[in-house]
């Protein structure tokens, strides 16, 4: 089932995550249509990793005409999600263990410097009450045993101080980043433990933003992502195990 539309804040979508979504899809022009759709559908695991099909048969499952979908899949390209062969079609890209490490390697890195740029500017007042209240959310659903709910709020807490960070060139690389690393998030869904570490250090890291500490920020987020980063690779590498792929 489609994803709701993420929250908008301050009058804009966040631009540090694009959970992907057919929120609007009919409405959008022929090639943000293209580039939307066929994201969804990798991102979800609708098209699977090493499904390949030529341009024409991506424009006939689109219901499009070839041109938007060719810019759809250049830009997809870009982005790590497919590979494209002249004359042999498009391939979705496989996520080896290996390409995943890569990944978190360099988001991590690009998301602890977002989170030293927010503890510089400082939080506004009601700044901090919206990540009070997305920590107390996480709180809520890991008590519920809800993992799925507390996986997206996660998401929607990260997304929030990486939008603070001032850096527009900087969120759209994390932007990008994150959509490499979205599959495997998903394949690992069912594997995660309930995230109380995880909770204990946003609200750590959250202190350190409050009190604008930017060499404490840096340090937490960082221990942060170590641990996170490494619990993630494990739950990957049992998932790809059990389905045969590693």
């Amino acid at each position: 089932m489609p994803q709701a539309e993420p929250p908008r804040m301050r009058g804009k979508v966040r631009s540090a995550r694009s959970i992907p979504s057919l929120h609007g899809l009919t409405e959008m022009a022929a090639r943000e249509r293209a580039y939307h759709d066929l994201r969804y559908r990798i991102l979800t695991g609708r098209l699977a990793p090493g499904t390949t099909l030529l341009e024409t048969e991506l424009a006939g499952l689109l219901s499009l005409s070839r041109t938007p979908v060719r810019e759809a899949v250049i830009k997809l390209e870009e982005e790590g999600l497919v590979e494209v062969r002249p004359r042999h079609g498009v391939t979705i890209k496989a996520l080896s263990l290996q390409d995943f490490a890569n990944i978190l390697d360099t988001y991590s890195a690009l998301e602890v410097r977002a989170y030293e740029l927010v503890a510089a500017r400082g939080l506004t007042p009601e700044q901090t009450r919206l990540l009070e209240r997305m920590v107390e959310d996480m709180e809520t659903a890991t008590a519920t045993g809800d993992i799925a709910r507390w996986s997206d709020l996660d998401d929607e807490f990260h997304a929030e101080i990486v939008s603070l960070c001032g850096n527009q060139r900087l969120q759209t690389a994390l932007n990008a980043f994150w959509g490499q690393q979205y599959r495997a998030r998903m394949m690992i869904l069912p594997l995660r433990p309930l995230p109380d570490e995880s909770n204990a250090e946003h609200r750590a890291v959250l202190d350190a933003l409050k009190l604008g500490d930017r060499d404490l920020t840096r340090e937490r987020q960082n221990a942060h992502r170590d641990r996170a980063d490494k619990q993630q690779l494990e739950l990957l590498r049992r998932s790809l195990g059990s389905s045969g792929l590693a």
